[in-house]
Order: C-alpha cells, then structure tokens, then sequence
C-alpha cells in the first residue's frame, strides 16, 4: 500500500505527525507543548505520513549545527517519528525514512543523527551506532582520587540568570566535543531550562548552579532532586543531575564535588555521561559508580563524499572504502579519502563496509578494527583496518548531552 508523505503544512498538521510517536510515551495531544515545541522544530521539518488524507505517521528533524572531530557541519536532527499503531507493518516508516533523507540530501545536510527509542530500527536505513553512553549512580560523599583546591564560587541562579550565562560555558566547550550541537535562545529557553511539573518523574524543579571565576562562568549544573522518604529512619533522597557541563579540570571537578556533597541524599544520578568522562579519574573509587553503559547516537552519512571531506582527521594518509548504501544509491561505490578530503575513485579498495559502518567510525567513538573483526567490514589491503583506525581517531570520545 502506498502512502502520501509530504511536510506539514500548519500547526494543526504538525500535532498529529507528532502524535503519532508522543503516544507511546503516555502524553495527550495538548495544545501547548505542541507550541513550544514548534519554536525549535519548523513545521517544514516534519513528514506526515497520509492514509486516505487522515495522518497516520510523522518524522520530524531539527536543522542542527553539530561538532564533528575538528569542524561544525550541518546535520539534521531526526525526531519524533513513529507510526500509528493500526498502522504497524504497512510500509509507513520506510515511506518516511525516504521522504527524509531525500530532503536532507536535497538541503545539502551530509549529516544525519537521532537518538534510537528501539535499536533495531535504523541500522536497515543506513544509520549506525556512532556513541556511547553511561548512565551512573555515585554515593553521597564518593571520595576524590586527589584534594581538590576550590577557586571562584558556585552560587544557584534562576531561569533569567540562567540564560545569559549557561550558553557561554557550552559555547566554550562545544567546539572541542564530537556530537555537541549548536543551541539557540530558544533551544535554551524552552528545552533545556524548561521544567514543566508533569515532565519531572518524581523529582522537583529543576536547580540551576553556576561556577564563576575572575574570567566569567566556568561551568554550570542542571540538576533535580528527588526528596528522601526516611522510610528506615534516614534520609534516602537523590540529586538527579540532569546535565553538568564545565571547562576541563578544577570547573569540571569543583562542580561535581558540589553536587556529591549535597546534603539529604545517598546517590547522585546522571545520565549520557561519554564514556572517557573525567569522573572515572576524579573519583578514588571510579567502580561505585556502577556506570551503565548504553547506546547514545545514531548517525547517518548522507552525503558520503561531503561528509568525509568535512571533519579532520588524526593523521595524514589514504584510505579507499568501498561502501555499499542500499537505501541511498547516491553514496555507492568507492572513495577515496587522501589529504582530508573524499572523492570517487577507480583505484582498487581496501576496505569493504555499509555506509552504516562508516557511521559508527565518523565521530571517533570506534574503531574500524573492531568493525572488521566483529565481521561489519571487510579488510582488503593488509593493515587497512589500523590505518582507518589511525586516521578516524578523535580526541575526545562524542558525546551529546541531550535526548532530542
């Protein structure tokens, strides 16, 4: 059966596509978040997917400026897609899927990136799994690997104070970070420092905390708590760090430090964490954390040659992928990556992959060794895998702090 998928054309329109998804997390269609939601979605963003003129689907996706090692590039920040339930199987998201990327490749976006509510969706449409993250648990008062030395002062703020100062701490630290995004006022005002009482899982309001120096604010925390109950005569409440973002070193320590010794709690919750966070080397005892690990983002090459040509690389070399891309023929065939940048090639391959693989390696957060020997690429030229290794390398493992 086919489906009429096109972009919304009012806000009406845009409701229903998102319903489609937001029903599966227990939420109503309701006016207002639609608004609010609206401020940082464009309507044009968003597939609806038609039965008969009744919408029956929706995928949406931000327009994003996100850091890749060592550049910012545009990518599309998918979202809210999801299918009716009497419309399961029916050839619905993958009618979606191609209405999508046809319009992020026709906007010239190389990128594509989301985060996966069920894993086993994205890898057929070319995404692949490009992070990780950790989601800990940190008793009250875990001791520091080393004393830690305080300077400037942490002061709580409200929403306003909030405003003006947190964006300058990630504006600093965003460019150094694969898989951080560009955030507008907007993003700020009505996602990050929102705090709608229905949306809070328990816990109270968000509490805002700065860390400010001589040279300005330093870092910033966003963090909830969760009261204590005394039900064995003691406080058991939690903090809920919701998300922590700092300068490296002292700002980053001298933060954490603050929330662990918030009093009436036993633990310290987080959540996203990028698994070479500077807590495993903070803490005295790193395996109290019980860090759990899971996927974080899924990305998508959709524009081979322009993305590859986009990021830096580790160090200088040449390296020719054959990659296969079933759902976007426009990416097959060979390329050839020399000097930073990509182009077609008819010199002979030294790896094999999906353009699946490719994502995983894109941001630094895996190796195409590990890719080879889990059987997801296929290694032609003795050494190719290391060498892709070598050139796909990042500094710093990607990390995105934020569900979109």
């Amino acid at each position: 059966m086919s489906f009429e998928v096109a972009p919304c054309a009012d806000l009406d329109e845009f409701g229903e596509a998102v319903f489609a998804v937001s029903q599966y997390f227990a939420l109503e269609p309701n006016a207002e978040r639609i608004e609010r939601f609206a401020k940082n979605l464009p309507l044009e963003r968003v597939h609806a997917a038609r039965e008969n003129g009744r919408i029956v689907g929706g995928a949406g996706a931000f327009p994003f400026e996100a850091t890749v090692p060592g550049a910012v590039v545009r990518a599309a920040g998918v979202t809210v897609v999801g299918t009716s339930p009497t419309h399961r199987r029916r050839g619905v998201l993958r009618a979606m899927m191609r209405a999508q990327l046809d319009d992020f490749h026709e906007r010239g976006e190389p990128l594509a990136m989301l985060w996966a509510s069920d894993e086993r969706i994205y890898g057929r449409f070319g995404y692949g799994m490009a992070s990780l993250v950790g989601w800990p648990a940190v008793p009250r008062e875990a001791p520091f690997a080393v004393e830690l030395e305080p300077r400037g002062q942490i002061r709580l703020v409200d929403r306003e104070e909030a405003l003006e100062l947190f964006p300058r701490v990630w504006d600093a630290v965003r460019p150094e970070i694969p898989g951080m995004l560009a955030r507008s006022r907007d993003w700020w005002e009505y996602r990050v420092l929102f705090d709608a009482p229905d949306r809070r899982e328990g816990g109270g309001p968000k509490r805002l905390a700065v860390l400010e120096t001589d040279d300005g604010p330093e870092g910033y925390a966003v963090y909830r708590h969760k009261p204590p109950t005394f039900a064995e005569g003691f406080p058991d409440g939690e903090v809920d760090a919701v998300e922590v973002v700092a300068l490296d070193g002292a700002p980053t320590a001298q933060l954490w430090r603050f929330l662990l010794d918030i009093d009436l709690v036993v633990r310290i919750t987080a959540r996203l964490l990028p698994v070479d966070h500077q807590l495993f080397h903070m803490l005295a005892t790193p395996r109290e954390m019980r860090f759990r690990l899971s996927d974080g983002l899924w990305v998508r090459l959709v524009d081979v040659g322009a993305a590859l040509s986009a990021r830096t690389y580790g160090q200088d070399g040449t390296l020719v992928l054959d990659v296969s891309d079933a759902f976007c023929p426009w990416n097959e065939g060979r390329w050839k990556l020399e000097d930073g940048q990509a182009a077609r090639t008819d010199s002979s391959a030294d790896l094999r992959c999906d353009v699946s693989v490719v994502a995983s390696v894109y941001l630094g957060a895996f190796a195409m060794s590990d890719l080879v020997r889990a059987g997801r690429a296929e290694e032609f030229t003795p050494g190719a895998a290391r060498r892709a290794d070598a050139l796909f390398a990042a500094e710093r493992k990607p990390w995105c702090p934020e569900i979109f």
